[in-house]
């Protein structure tokens, strides 16, 4: 009775000849031409000691120390990351004071791998606290950087609102700094609303927060201003405020910012690029909303100043009415056509006597040239005693020559006339009169 051989799983691998070649990159592997694990280690121990090393700064926030070695903690200054660095005896020995937790430090690291456990490891040389004075020069170089480029410029300063309905204000979990302002500011103005957000406002992460919370304020459109506040602190407990990206957040926010950082001696970057600057949280509660005791003092004022001007326009008003109402053409109005009358008959008057002085002159002119045609007239002549002697047919008769004798004449008196006949004509002789 023959057996038949036992199946194998679908999903079975061959064992791997021990004298095949193997590849020579990661890429080319397979899982018919797998790499040994001490391959593996090996590459990757080569390529990690090829890797520079690099001086990096963050916040101690535990120390462990063995016979040989510290393991020393390290936490990001602004992002929620740590790593384990290891410290060689020597190098904690060369430190002039211990290191504590919470201290800021910068530290030349280099990553090391352990092929037989494939542990990755870093490897701390060259530690050393950062001092005041390394903060200052830093916060310095980075405030001419940030002015240079126009954060700080008053230009883009936003004025604060007269009067804000709501105030937005970023400060510590349950703060003196809260309560100073939302007190000052509620007895300013009793009708002031707050929209708080409680942040972290020391140690690691708090620019984070702070940014965070600026930004969600800035996105509320019943949100006015925004307070950033915190009570006072040692220069390091305030970093967080001096943090390039928050600087950067609140420039760039819509919403006027109020910087109210510690005491009047502090002042962070954040003092530089906030729209306005309050000397302490006390301070910022006092200046985003007015005194309501001075608004009203200012609006009684106001209303006693805009009485005075309506009184006042209106008694100018009135003594002009009255002047208006003693002038003749109101008080008498009929003063005007009487006057208008007067010169009627003055005109009238003075037309009469101008045409009957004419009349007279033009009488008397009339009577003149009528005596003087009488006196020159022919009838005057015959008045005198002459006469006029004419012919028949009219013609007066002025030469004796002129007439025959025996020819009828008729002879004109100054009154009457009579009818002659010529007996005889004699001529004058020259020189007789």
């Amino acid at each position: 009775m023959s057996t038949s051989p036992s199946p194998q799983p679908s999903d079975a691998v061959d064992v791997p000849d021990p004298h095949r070649e193997l590849a020579q990159f990661a890429r080319d592997t397979s899982p018919e031409n797998p790499w040994p694990l001490s391959r593996l280690s090996s590459n990757l121990n080569a390529w990690i000691k090829k890797a520079p090393d690099a001086w990096v700064e963050g916040q101690v926030i535990e120390v462990n120390h063995r016979a040989r070695v510290s393991y020393v903690t390290l936490r990001d200054m602004n992002e929620e990351m740590s790593v384990s660095v290891t410290m060689f005896g020597q190098e904690m020995t060369a430190l002039q004071r211990p290191l504590e937790q919470g201290m800021r430090v910068v530290v030349n690291l280099k990553a090391d791998f352990y092929a037989k456990t494939g542990r990755l490891s870093m490897i701390g040389r060259g530690i050393r606290p950062v001092g005041l004075g390394d903060l200052l020069e830093r916060l310095e170089r980075l405030r001419r950087a940030l002015a240079d480029e126009g954060l700080f410029d008053p230009r883009h300063k936003k004025p604060l609102p007269v009067l804000p309905s709501c105030v937005g204000l970023i400060t510590g979990r349950n703060s003196d700094a809260e309560k100073d302002v939302v007190r000052n500011a509620s007895l300013r103005w009793p009708g002031v609303q707050f929209e708080i957000r409680e942040v972290p406002v020391q140690g690691n992460g708090a620019a984070n927060a702070v940014s965070a919370a600026l930004a969600e304020l800035d996105q509320l459109e019943h949100v006015d201003v925004i307070v950033i506040a915190r009570g006072g602190g040692a220069f390091e407990d305030l970093l967080a405020f001096s943090e390039e990206s928050l600087i950067r957040n609140v420039f760039s926010a819509n919403t006027p910012v109020v910087s109210a950082i510690g005491h009047e001696n502090d002042q962070p970057l954040l003092d530089y690029v906030a729209d306005v600057r309050a000397s302490t949280p006390t301070d910022a509660g006092k200046r985003v909303v007015p005194d309501v005791q001075e608004e009203r003092l200012r609006i009684g004022q106001a209303r006693a100043a805009l009485d005075r001007a309506v009184t006042t326009l209106i008694e100018r008003e009135q003594q002009g009415l009255a002047s208006m109402r003693t002038r003749p053409v109101l008080s008498q109005p009929d003063g005007m056509i009487l006057v208008r009358e007067e010169d009627l008959d003055r005109w009238r008057s003075r037309a009469w006597s101008a045409v009957n002085t004419a009349t007279l002159r033009a009488q008397d002119a009339v009577t003149q040239m009528r005596a003087r045609v009488r006196a020159l007239s022919p009838q005057q002549t015959l008045d005198r005693g002459y006469a006029v002697v004419q012919t028949k047919d009219g013609h007066v008769v002025t030469e004796a020559d002129s007439v025959k004798a025996k020819q009828k004449l008729a002879v004109r008196l100054a009154s009457g006339e009579l009818g002659v006949t010529v007996d005889s004509v004699s001529q004058r002789q020259p020189g007789e009169h």
